[in-house]
């Protein structure tokens, strides 16, 4: 199942796992600017990594 993945799709993908979990700890916590700025990393993670797998 996991054949086809290589190693940096594990990597994106951990990144994009720990900037939403950040975000959603700043969101409630209080500091909501600093959980909107961080929530918006992750698309530009995902494109970044859709980018990377499309030019190899």
């Amino acid at each position: 199942m996991f054949d086809r993945y290589k190693k940096s799709d594990f990597f994106l993908l951990t990144a994009v796992l720990i900037s939403f979990l950040v975000s959603v700890g700043l969101w409630f916590s209080g500091y909501k600017d600093e959980g909107l700025y961080v929530g918006i990393w992750v698309p530009s993670i995902l494109a970044l990594g859709s980018y990377l797998k499309q030019i190899k």
